[in-house]
């Protein structure tokens, strides 16, 4: 009783630290029994996750919300107050919009504005019966890829201070009732400065299957936002090969690594430039998708592009896309699940 006294003090104290640094610019902080009128007492569950549950709520103005509210016996006070921190200094078409936030004792809650068409993860698996599910065209999924390149580049380049995500994937992409993407879920984000190159880490942050191999094993390199244009990598190959990474790899072998197989089924290696001028505009973009995409994933994080490089790429000619090397590195083996997230630090 006392240990767990002392960490609800401590989580007090980020709380509190948090407004004074941020003052008139912190998110509105709701009560909890705000929280439970919003959503009438979270009567409309809209997902679940190993951080707790969604619901939707309603404001006094009459706004949608999207209300997270946190597990109780899961994440510190340190991680939730980071999420606030992270995501309040941002204001982009791309970044999800947090609109205030509860904190009592362990009773934590994240009020965000309200995304019609939900996560992005319903809309490309096609393996997955729905009544949701709906196959996006390619010239819509372009558009989501670019979007997601351009609100990764804000965070990185356009913010006063440097945000890594480090956590992109599926799940974490939510849609607007335009199909804009926006960027959510900052409780492994990480601030830095932007002369910092090198980020100090303890421990694996991320997603099975999105991690970058530095991230897992520091033998690859330094961590850096590197590792968030890997893991934007890997999503935009899940958009073109419309399935989860996991579910090609049937073994741990380099020939069943997912992006190998994108390299296999979708003939990158034949020479692009010999089919220039009779490709369709919808099997340009899915090219320079595939193209672009697989330079995020190189194994040696010098070797991947900025998201300046990326937006520059997907919004230039297809022609000045080289075809970058085939990815060497054999998939992780996963000893948890792909959509489990793991924070050690």
């Amino acid at each position: 009783m006392v240990v767990m006294k002392n960490k609800n003090m401590k989580d007090d104290q980020y709380v509190k630290a948090f407004i004074m640094n941020h003052g008139s610019f912190a998110p509105k902080r709701y009560t909890y029994s705000e929280i439970k009128k919003m959503t009438n007492s979270f009567k409309e569950k809209l997902g679940q996750g190993g951080y707790g549950s969604v619901y939707k709520g309603k404001l006094l103005d009459g706004r949608l919300v999207a209300v997270k509210v946190i597990n109780e016996l899961k994440g510190s006070g340190e991680e939730f107050i980071n999420e606030v921190a992270s995501i309040s200094r941002t204001s982009h078409v791309n970044i999800v919009t947090l609109l205030g936030y509860s904190y009592e004792t362990t009773k934590r809650a994240l009020v965000y504005e309200f995304m019609p068409n939900g996560s992005l993860d319903k809309f490309i698996y096609n393996h997955e019966p729905s009544s949701t599910n709906c196959q996006l065209e390619r010239e819509k999924l372009f558009q989501i890829v670019v979007g997601i390149a351009r609100g990764l580049e804000y965070l990185h380049r356009g913010c006063s201070t440097r945000i890594l995500h480090f956590d992109i994937k599926p799940q974490n992409i939510l849609l607007d009732e335009d199909f804009c993407p926006k960027i959510s879920d900052f409780g492994l984000a990480r601030l830095c400065q932007k002369k910092e190159s090198i980020v100090s880490m303890l421990g694996t942050r991320g997603t099975i299957g999105y991690i970058a191999p530095e991230v897992f094993s520091r033998n690859f390199g330094g961590v850096s936002y590197k590792a968030d244009v890997y893991s934007y990598g890997m999503l935009v190959l899940e958009m073109v090969g419309r399935r989860k990474n996991s579910n090609v790899v049937m073994s741990h072998s380099s020939e069943n690594y997912f992006p190998h197989w994108i390299y296999q089924e979708l003939n990158l290696n034949v020479n692009v430039g010999n089919h220039m001028d009779m490709m369709e505009e919808g099997e340009e973009m899915e090219r320079k998708m595939i193209l672009v995409s697989l330079w995020c994933i190189q194994t040696v994080p010098p070797d991947r592009p900025s998201m300046t490089k990326v937006v520059e790429m997907l919004e230039g000619g297809l022609q000045s896309i080289e075809i970058p090397p085939k990815p060497f590195l054999s998939s992780p083996k996963r000893s948890i699940q792909n959509s489990s997230t793991t924070s050690l630090s």
